[in-house]
């Protein structure tokens, strides 16, 4: 596990710049280079080759989504990513198509993944506070955690064949900003995930 891919899937906004995701970006690419690993990123801004991209999802042994929650979901721009991208993958690179075959119908939807062995990580950023995910008494969630509000993104990675590390977040980020602390916990939160590499 030492190459890691990092992609920064904020599309700027005037109320929303896209520092804190950048700032995340360049916290975990310090983080991890530090500790011996090989870094490539990608960003929502830049001008996307569809083969390229695709050669960093295989070349990577973890890829990290950096992103902001936007209307319950990743924003418009790394959603045209995966619609070009991903869907350019399915010969075979990332997955071979859905899994299922006409011959046997045991074999399941989403099996079709060819980048096993490989892991993700999701980092978001919400507006909304803390305390609204995995609260019953919340009436807009209604209990639900934020994996389960990005239980898309997940499956995207899943449709893969890779495996999740466990997820971070950054809360109530424009109402309430924490941004030391949650500096401070995202580096912890790599230091857990991503130990330096033995020289």
């Amino acid at each position: 596990m030492t190459n890691i891919f990092i992609i920064n899937a904020h599309e700027p906004y005037p109320f929303s710049a896209g520092r804190l995701n950048q700032t995340l970006v360049e916290k975990a690419t310090a983080n991890l280079e530090h500790k011996g690993y090989s870094i490539r990123t990608t960003s929502m801004q830049d001008n996307h080759e569809v083969e390229k991209e695709i050669e960093k999802h295989m070349w990577a042994d973890v890829v990290i989504l950096q992103t902001p929650c936007n209307w319950m979901g990743v924003p418009w721009t790394f959603k045209k990513y995966m619609d070009t991208v991903y869907t350019s993958g399915m010969d075979g690179r990332l997955c071979t198509g859905d899994g299922r075959t006409r011959q046997d119908d045991s074999v399941q939807y989403g099996s079709g993944g060819t980048l096993t062995g490989k892991k993700y990580m999701i980092s978001v950023t919400f507006n909304a506070p803390k305390d609204a995910f995995n609260n019953p008494e919340n009436k807009f969630f209604a209990g639900k955690g934020l994996d389960d509000l990005f239980l898309p993104a997940h499956l995207n990675f899943k449709f893969f064949g890779m495996t999740p590390l466990e997820t971070f977040a950054c809360y109530d980020v424009l109402k309430n900003p924490d941004v030391e602390n949650d500096f401070k916990r995202f580096e912890d939160h790599l230091n857990k995930l991503f130990p330096a590499i033995a020289k």
